[in-house]
């Protein structure tokens, strides 16, 4: 965490500052697309951000790690320790394990309901044990916990123009079109650790199993049957992404281009999945650094159009308009559909 974003927060306790750090380090490590989206937030409200996804990649590491020695018990064990923390700080707003403390303190200043980080935990504890989901109904009450529960969680910190409960469908979509994204993509490795996150009856439907899936992967062999299965799976994350965009409009207009870029990005990871032939069983498909510098970019400029709005406050509206029209090019703020990027062919995007 910088000082200018700690400072810009109100955080001046050096034991909370060193706890929202160290959030920060492991949004930065793990997550390279939602920390690149974060830089496009007004510098006050990235702490927070950073706190709630540093918190998520902390619990899926100790259900994810590859780590042979990590036991189903002692992952269990540290699950519930991890709650027993999780419970204590969301009660006092204080910890002692600093990612906790961030944590607590971001719930406590933007009033997020503890039920969500409940739910999170509930879903997390579901991974030492479930491998395969038989139906897409299945995974979505899975992934209400471990996605939806993250774009509701993050809706306070990124303000509304509208009541919150008409914009939550939109954001609870949107995180799930993105670990729907993540499990298209991290197909193969998920196998590694003996799961199938891609549901039952959308395989079946094109005459896919586990051990069809498990051959590909051991094999590296393609099979038209894995394809069209995979495909099916992209057009159906695709229509979750159509749920999710109408909430964009309902967001703080300052905090659209961090969503927007986020949502851009991760589109280009299906299409990047597309012009790799659907090859997810054997390797991961990846956008090009130079693609996401670029959406980055028009972040940048979407950012200093919307903060030159808000600058613009009480000004006649016919002038607010131009001044946003031109800031924009005359673009509408979201793409009628997801872009295809040829070039996201290359590597380089988790």
């Amino acid at each position: 965490m910088t000082s200018r974003e700690l400072d810009a927060a109100g955080i001046t306790d050096p034991a909370l500052r060193a706890a929202y750090s160290r959030c920060r380090q492991l949004n930065s490590r793990h997550g390279k697309t939602y920390f690149l989206a974060t830089r496009l937030l007004p510098v006050e409200r990235r702490p927070a951000v950073h706190a709630l996804y540093g918190f998520a990649r902390w619990a899926d590491d100790i259900v994810d790690s590859l780590d042979p020695t990590l036991t189903t018990a002692a992952r269990s064990a540290a699950l519930t320790a991890l709650e027993d923390r999780l419970a204590e700080g969301l009660r006092t707003g204080n910890s002692p394990q600093p990612v906790v403390r961030a944590l607590a303190h971001t719930a406590a200043s933007y009033a997020i309901d503890r039920r969500h980080f409940i739910d999170f935990m509930a879903s997390m504890r579901s991974d030492l044990d479930v491998t395969d989901y038989p139906t897409y109904a299945d995974l979505r009450g899975y992934m209400h916990g471990s996605a939806a529960v993250i774009g509701l969680q993050m809706l306070p910190v990124l303000g509304t123009v509208v009541p919150r409960e008409e914009a939550a469908p939109h954001a609870a979509a949107l995180g799930v079109a993105f670990q729907l994204t993540n499990f298209l993509r991290d197909v193969g490795e998920d196998l590694d650790r003996g799961r199938v996150y891609l549901p039952a009856d959308l395989l079946a439907a094109h005459g896919v199993d586990r051990e069809l899936l498990v051959w590909g992967r051991s094999t590296g062999a393609r099979d038209a049957r894995l394809t069209a299965a995979l495909a099916a799976a992209a057009d159906l994350t695709r229509g979750v992404y159509r749920e999710a965009a109408p909430g964009l409009a309902m967001l703080d207009p300052v905090s659209r281009p961090c969503i927007r870029t986020a949502l851009v990005l991760y589109g280009g990871i299906l299409d990047a999945i597309a012009d790799d032939g659907y090859a997810v069983l054997h390797r991961r498909a990846v956008v090009r650094r130079r693609r996401r510098a670029a959406v980055a970019f028009d972040g940048l400029i979407r950012l200093g159009a919307a903060r030159a709005g808000a600058r613009l406050g009480r000004r006649p509206a016919r002038r607010r308009q131009a001044v946003a029209a031109a800031a924009h090019g005359g673009a509408p703020a979201l793409p009628a559909r997801l872009p295809r990027d040829p070039a996201a062919r290359s590597k380089e995007m988790s």
